[in-house]
């Protein structure tokens, strides 16, 4: 009898709800400070995730959901950035 393996989740910034990690967009506050975009998953830092859906991305812009998880200010560069992956996905 194989054992299940449990699939990781995290909740969206934007929505609320809970889902699969490896669907989601993470943002990573290094421990310089600084806000990136990780697309490995892997980097150190307090990471936060978004769904990749412009519903989602806007929620999280108007709520400031990604500045709260993150306990920082998030430069404009990353939303655009943000905003730029979530139109190749979408």
């Amino acid at each position: 009898m194989a054992a299940t393996r449990k699939i990781p989740s995290r909740q969206c910034t934007g929505c609320g709800e809970m889902k699969e990690k490896r669907k989601m967009i993470r943002v990573l506050k290094t421990t310089e400070g600084e806000i990136v975009i990780d697309t490995t998953g892997k980097k150190n830092g307090r990471g936060a995730y978004i769904c990749p859906s412009r519903e989602c991305f806007c929620k999280a812009v108007k709520n400031k959901g990604l500045e709260r998880s993150l306990k920082a200010a998030i430069p404009q560069e990353v939303y655009a950035q943000l905003e730029k992956e979530m139109g190749e996905i979408g």
